[in-house]
């Protein structure tokens, strides 16, 4: 499957709003107190896979940006 440019443009706006909103999460999380021990683990572990999944989505859509790039040059 050839990936065209909408599909790269999806793929980079679900990136920059899991960056968004997961940033945003990190300093609503950092302004918590009193939280048991487990609550900021799961939490944390939730931010780092999704902004993981954000990287990995970026990546995408820039190489398939890029790639329709150079195929219409």
């Amino acid at each position: 499957m050839k990936l065209e440019r909408k599909h790269a443009l999806v793929l980079l706006g679900i990136a920059v709003w899991n960056v968004v909103t997961y940033v945003t999460f990190i300093k609503n999380l950092a302004a918590t107190n009193g939280r048991p021990t487990g609550y900021y683990v799961a939490h944390t572990v939730l931010i780092v896979v999704n902004l993981g999944i954000a990287g990995l989505l970026g990546r995408w859509g820039y190489r398939a940006l890029k790639a329709e790039r150079t195929a219409t040059d």
